[in-house]
């Protein structure tokens, strides 16, 4: 038997409670069979790092020998205990999992997750621990830093941190697993992460929350043509790549935006934005290791976040996973504590972040957003770990399947500064972008809801609605008009009058500016089938979307159709011309 492997002696490994764990004759006489796979020729004694074998405790008897690991737990010993309630989540929803207690080297521990690839479908490695330095001993799990190619040419450091090094099989700087890290100093911050990530699985409530995004977007300042064409592509992707039937509520840190509150109290939105909830919670813009970008008004400057912020958040109920596509605040290696760390290891904060490294770049992170939004809406990946790592997969593709990832790759063949390193750049971001968070965290997806109405309706009308879900509950049917646009006629401010009553009107300006509902109905299903009159106000006019929530007791339903609202004898016009060709 390779030494490296503990069988029977899990029981006793310090720190690990054996009160509920079978005896080490009991366990050997009933799993005989089971354990031959752990013995496998793949597996070098002399390279391999310690694995435990926890899936066996839950493993049934006549269970196929020749299955590998799905999933490896790097952690070490010290952490074991804190990780137990993880461990027995997952094995009882039927991963096999071995842990990895000798994480006394990164090279030790990637040979480890290489030899344990090629013995079994291994799909995901889990890194438990605050990163420390290699061979140091620390408590901890080492990290790897890559040299950096692209970004360096605009004032980030040579080297790059990054756990993409452990999901690389074959040195290509692809990955080929899914990989997160619990970046925690201490057990106390573990048992948090550990409990938040399983009640968000087991406990969290269905409700309005899966159907929201937020969008927090600061000031680009790379020059008028790159900020106007982020503008331009940001809201065609809110536009187009999100479903209509999502509800996408936008923050923007610039003081003449309509989606801007009132400057001096942007942060707090921030934080209401978070223990609101929602399904995810995206920054697009300047970030560094503890703050996110200022709000810069003349003579005046106001945060956007910070890790003071932090200790403010409450929310237990609809955690959301939160992506940065910004610089530094996923530096999990600073002396200090990063912004995504502090988020993570909060009780009420979000169940998991997804952020760079350091300097990071536009192009390659609004592939990379695209690409997140495609594996989560169209292909419906099942966990947080395989919709990032198919996404990074997707992005180093030239071209992209979609026609927006398509206009990326040729406006930044025409704008950027470094147009020759675009696929350099894409993989950069392989690296830089790291997760904080489980990769094993299932990811909630609504019931399709079918809906049929009619393509064309005119303001004072009323409409037939109809459609048909699987999911018993409450029904809501919604009128709205499309992402780029709002009830009320809103318009850029020209100037700003740093006076109290003025920017008060900032934040009931903001919120007209995320007010898409025209018109709104409960609806009664029978076998599934519903059935609505809906009224379209008279001043509703526009792109609009007809959508519908179904509120069911585990689950939600969604779905959409599109409608144009158009004058009477505009409407009529267009059918006599479609009549007349």
């Amino acid at each position: 038997m390779p030494s490296g492997v503990i069988l029977g002696e899990f029981g006793f490994i310090p720190g690990v409670q054996t009160d509920t764990l079978p005896s080490v004759g009991h366990f050997l006489t009933r799993w005989r069979k089971v354990l031959k796979f752990t013995i496998s020729p793949f597996l070098d004694p002399a390279a391999m790092t310690s694995i435990l074998v926890l899936a066996l405790l839950m493993t049934a008897p006549e269970a196929s020998s020749t299955e590998g690991f799905d999933t490896l737990v790097v952690c070490p010993e010290a952490y074991v205990t804190a990780m137990r309630p993880w461990l027995q989540y997952r094995m009882q929803q039927g991963h096999r999992i071995g842990v990895v207690t000798d994480v006394s080297s990164k090279e030790k521990i990637r040979t480890t997750i290489r030899d344990a690839a090629q013995s079994g479908p291994l799909k995901q490695v889990l890194l438990v621990g605050d990163v420390v330095a290699d061979k140091s001993g620390g408590i901890g799990v080492p990290v790897h830093y890559q040299e950096a190619v692209v970004n360096v040419h605009f004032g980030s450091e040579p080297e790059i941190p990054t756990d993409n090094y452990y999901a690389d099989l074959d040195d290509d700087q692809i990955p080929d697993l899914a990989v997160g890290r619990f970046s925690v100093a201490n057990e106390e911050e573990l048992k948090t992460i550990v409990a938040k990530t399983i009640d968000y699985e087991s406990k969290l409530p269905p409700g309005d929350w899966q159907r929201r995004l937020h969008f927090v977007a600061g000031v680009g300042g790379f020059g008028s043509v790159v900020d106007t064409m982020m503008e331009t592509i940001t809201k065609k992707f809110l536009t187009d790549e999100i479903p209509a039937h999502f509800e996408a509520k936008v923050a923007q840190g610039s003081w003449r935006s309509i989606y801007c509150p009132d400057p001096r109290e942007f942060r707090d939105e921030v934080v209401r934005q978070l223990n609101e909830g929602g399904l995810f919670w995206v920054y697009m813009g300047h970030g560094h290791v503890e703050t996110l970008d200022y709000i810069r008004v003349p003579n005046d400057a106001y945060p956007i976040l910070t890790n003071q912020d932090v200790a403010a958040l409450r929310n237990e109920t609809s955690s959301p996973i939160a992506i940065f596509l910004s610089c530094y605040t996923g530096a999990f290696d600073a002396p200090r504590d990063c912004l995504a760390e502090k988020l993570h290891r909060e009780k009420g904060g979000p169940v998991a972040v997804f952020a760079g490294s350091r300097v990071t770049m536009p192009y390659a992170m609004s592939v990379m957003g695209t690409e997140m939004l495609q594996q989560y809406f169209n292909e419906k990946q099942p966990t947080l770990g395989q919709l990032l790592l198919h996404a990074k997969r997707e992005a180093m593709q030239q071209g992209g399947k979609l026609g927006n990832r398509k206009m990326l790759d040729t406006m930044a063949a025409l704008v950027s500064p470094k147009p020759g390193l675009l696929r350099e750049e894409r993989l950069e971001h392989m690296g830089l972008f790291n997760l904080l968070g489980d990769p094993l965290l299932k990811l909630p997806h609504a019931s399709p809801v079918e809906v049929s109405a009619p393509g064309v309706a005119h303001p004072g009308s009323s409409i037939e609605i109809v459609g048909k879900t699987s999911l018993p509950g409450k029904v809501r049917v919604e009128l709205v008009c499309r992402r780029d646009g709002c009830v009320a006629q809103l318009s850029k401010r020209a100037t700003y009058q740093p006076l109290h009553d003025e920017l008060v009107q900032y934040t009931k300006t903001y919120q007209s500016a995320n007010d898409r509902l025209w018109h709104v109905v409960d609806a009664e299903q029978a076998d599934g089938k519903f059935q609505v009159k809906l009224d379209i106000p008279e001043a509703c006019h526009g792109p609009c979307h007809v959508r519908v929530w179904v509120e069911g007791a585990s689950q939600v339903g969604l779905g959409s159709q599109d409608i144009a609202i158009q004058p009477l004898q505009v409407a009529e016009g267009i059918l006599e011309g479609q009549i007349g060709e």
